[in-house]
């Protein structure tokens, strides 16, 4: 075993080898992968092999993507026979909600590029006679699905690294892993060490006893998961002799399981509530070829469903019943990226559907190590969505819910129960009073919506249809009514949001924004260095605010923060609440090792109050002696004020397009300041908002956000930052990757959109934009305006196709609809309110 190399991947499954190979592909031949055991012996070896290429998350659907047109190829590459069946996959509908869903995500495959077929009930009978298709809405076909060998995948990958110069050990155990003095890792085995560049952690079922050995809690915990193998059928084996195709891959998502055929017999796969947590500590060091003991009471109402499905099921006996683990994350979807404080540690792990994820992730990976960069946007992957909150009692208590939640309807507005409440500002409490129904980012409570007192929704409001998989609303408190049913549609909040949206703009509105991610950043070297990683020119004057960006070196945008400048050498940044971890990573590993800057994370110190609509300044001027006066506090300027007894750095900003300021309170004032604005606006109708009336208005605003209309993906001035980047200003991050694009030519150009003839249905983004039948775009946001009385959208489009007046389509649940494009900020586009 070689002593040095430029890669060392931990873990022979799939997911490692699939890295090793693109790593090598790349051209970086001195990799090595290191196996406690066998290749596949962890969960690969059993795990169904299926390749869905439906799913609700962009990275994640890009991913699957790229891993099934991968795998078409590599038996012509290596030799190596993958069992590769491109046979197809249906998924049944039985309810209009999930039918809407499916409409839904068509418009995200659209978009990718991946084909999707609209079936109906007669269609799927001709394709899958041994389904009965009595009660069926209709199913969408993925006509390049299938299955395939997950073993002699791993071994493809195998061989096509080792033809590049890679090397593979097997039966070789990682004992130790650290730093060295130069700032390489060390690898340390029972047969010897290899110092390297960069680690990547692929080891499964292992991944936190790996991340242990230096430090680092990886958010990933295994559960069990079963599928039953049946004996061969008939009808089935006549179908094989008539020379029939096989019927494919079969999914009933309202019962919870998903059907295929596997040597003359079937394959029934349950996902259903109750299954546990495994290997919470990772397996026995002599772990190899492990399943679990089956335990077929937990699936009977599956099995049951399955049968009426597809009687055939239940006219054969049981062959293998198979209980083995298959790693999770809160959110079901993978970690894929950099570790988060250590250099050059990355993470591929949390993949539930790993022989799916297994080539993508290698691409997108080996990208981001060779290339410094990926080149598609991981934010949905990024192992930095998931902050210190993620304890072992939350990953356990959110794993089991991600995997019980595998079939369920995913709607937009779903908020999950789970491990909450658990972080929470110190006027939840005083929120919940008022009616708020919380939504959860980063592990914070934060109100989305003010329900009216005495508020609820009966069963005849729910309309609960009769399927295994019919929650349709969060599960109330005991003793209440649930207050909010989910839906693709406008459901039940959408009048009490427009009431939020009045009362900021006629009156006045307070919010809870204690989840913004607050950083300090001080020292000598301090304005020197932001000015290097930031976009925009930073406020030259003391009590001065300015909106930056921070790019990825493709150019892309990487990170948003507000910046107030406190002092010659101190500037406070404000970012995105869901973004803690991974932009403070980067601020962090960007930091001068010289001591010249200071950088503090200060979220949970700060609690922030926001205050909007034409009378929050006679509300907070009335409780300091501050001047607000325009003349004394204009637009984008910052002081640190006295509000009655406390203080708080107050920044006239806000999201919503209003008169207003954020109010920074230290966070044990917090409760004090927000009542004392609640008293002083008592006479003005004070009222909270939420989010989702944040939200209608940020988008009357044309106001961008992270990850819909910024991303890596879109070169900075594609999605119309030309105020905020300042090409002129010197040399900063991206900044020669942004010009380069622009010199090309920009491949998208960011729209607003008003969207005519909706019902009940707006945008809520990823809908295809359409010009003469051709998709020409996609929406990346969208909603009702109830200022603007719209229902709008903002987008990407071909830039031809960006100037005001252009008509297009979108397509909105199935059904298109007319919409053009309008001027940027269709309300109050001259910010006279905002400067008022």
């Amino acid at each position: 075993m070689r002593s040095e190399a430029r890669v060392v991947v931990i873990g022979g499954g799939v997911v490692g080898t699939g890295t090793l190979y693109h790593l090598a592909r790349k051209g970086w031949s001195d990799v090595v992968l290191i196996e406690r055991r066998e290749l596949t012996s962890g969960s690969t070896w059993h795990a169904a092999g299926l390749l869905p290429l439906f799913n609700m998350s962009y990275s994640v659907g890009r991913i699957h993507e790229y891993s099934v047109a991968l795998y078409a190829t590599l038996q012509e590459e290596t030799g190596q026979d993958v069992g590769f069946r491109r046979v197809s996959n249906i998924r049944l509908a039985r309810t209009r909600d999930r039918w809407d869903e499916y409409m839904y995500y068509k418009n995200i495959a659209d978009t990718l590029g991946v084909r999707v077929e609209v079936l109906t009930p007669a269609q799927v009978k001709e394709i899958w006679p041994l389904c009965e298709t009595d009660g069926l809405v209709g199913a969408i076909r993925h006509p390049d699905d299938g299955y395939i060998q997950p073993a002699d995948l791993t071994q493809a990958f195998a061989i096509g690294a080792r033809a590049r110069g890679a090397e593979i050990h097997r039966f070789t155990t990682v004992t130790g892993i650290a730093r060295t003095a130069d700032g390489r890792w060390r690898v340390e085995t029972d047969k010897g060490a290899i110092t390297c560049e960069h680690v990547v952690c692929a080891t499964g079922n292992f991944a936190r006893r790996t991340g242990a050995m230096i430090g680092l809690d990886i958010p990933v915990i295994p559960v069990e998961h079963q599928y039953i193998v049946t004996e061969p059928h008939p009808e089935i084996v006549a179908r094989h002799r008539q020379g029939l195709p096989e019927m494919g891959v079969l999914r009933e998502s309202d019962s919870g399981w998903y059907m295929r055929e596997e040597a003359g017999g079937l394959i029934l796969g349950p996902y259903e509530a109750g299954a546990p947590c495994c290997y919470v500590d990772g397996p026995d060091a002599s772990s190899e070829y492990e399943l679990f003991q089956e335990e077929l009471e937990r699936l009977g109402p599956h099995i049951e469903a399955a049968i009426a499905r597809v009687p055939a099921f239940g006219e054969v006996g049981v062959k293998k019943v198979y209980n083995g683990a298959i790693a999770y994350t809160p959110d079901g979807s993978p970690i894929i990226g950099p570790a988060w404080d250590l250099p050059n540690f990355w993470l591929n792990e949390g993949h539930s559907f790993g022989v799916t994820a297994a080539g993508g992730a290698g691409w997108q990976l080996a990208e981001w190590i060779v290339d410094g960069e990926p080149t598609i946007d991981m934010g949905g992957v990024d192992p930095r969505r998931f902050g210190p909150h993620a304890t072992r009692g939350y990953l356990k208590a959110k794993n089991e819910e991600a995997y019980a939640n595998v079939f369920t309807v995913h709607y937009p507005d779903e908020e999950r129960a789970a491990a909450r409440p658990l972080r929470r500002s110190p006027v939840h409490d005083r929120m919940a009073a008022l009616g708020a129904v919380f939504g959860c980012v980063y592990g914070w409570e934060r109100p989305n919506w003010f329900a009216p007192g005495g508020y609820g929704l009966d069963e005849a409001d729910l309309a609960k249809e009769d399927v295994l998989l019919a929650e349709n609303h969060p599960p109330p408190k005991a003793g209440e009514r649930p207050r909010e049913r989910w839906s693709f549609r406008r459901s039940n909040y959408f009048a009490h949001v427009g009431n939020e949206v009045r009362r900021v703009h006629e009156a006045v509105g307070i919010q809870d924004l204690g989840a913004f991610a607050k950083y300090e950043v001080s020292g000598p070297g301090a304005e020197a260095w932001l000015d290097r990683i930031l976009a925009n020119r930073l406020p030259q004057k003391t009590g001065r605010i300015g909106l930056t960006h921070m790019l990825a070196q493709n150019g892309g945008v990487r990170a948003e923060f507000t910046v107030f400048r406190e002092g010659p050498e101190r500037f406070y940044l404000v970012g995105m609440g869901s973004a803690e971890r991974h932009d403070f990573d980067y601020l962090s590993k960007l930091r001068p090792r010289d001591g010249s800057v200071d950088l503090a994370r200060v979220t949970t110190q700060i609690g922030v109050l926001g205050l909007a609509g034409p009378h929050a300044r006679e509300v907070l001027q009335s409780v300091t002696d501050t001047d607000l006066s325009n003349a004394a506090f204009p637009w984008l300027t910052g002081r640190t004020i006295d509000v009655g007894v406390a203080n708080a750095k107050a920044l006239r900003v806000n999201f919503v397009g209003e008169l207003g300021f954020e109010l920074h309170v230290p966070v044990e004032m917090t409760a004090y300041v927000f009542d004392l604005l609640m008293q002083a606006g008592t006479p003005f109708g004070i009222a909270p908002y939420g989010v989702r009336a944040m939200d209608s208005m940020r988008l009357e605003k044309s106001y961008r956000v992270l990850p819909r209309e910024l991303s890596i993906e879109y070169a900075a001035l594609e999605s119309g930052l030309d105020r905020f980047v300042r090409l002129d200003k010197g040399d900063f991050i991206g900044r020669e990757a942004l010009l380069a694009r622009q010199a090309r030519g920009f491949a998208n150009r960011f729209v607003t959109l008003e969207v005519y003839d909706v019902g009940d249905a707006d945008a809520r983004g990823n809908e295809a934009l359409l010009r003469g039948g051709e998709i020409v775009g996609r929406a990346t946001s969208g909603g009702f305006g109830w200022r603007t009385g719209k229902s709008l959208a903002l987008g990407m489009v071909r830039p031809d196709l960006g100037e005001i007046g252009t008509e297009l389509d979108i397509v909105i649940l199935g059904r298109p609809h007319r919409c053009m494009v309008i001027g940027e900020s269709p309300f109050d586009p001259e910010n006279a309110r905002l400067r008022g």
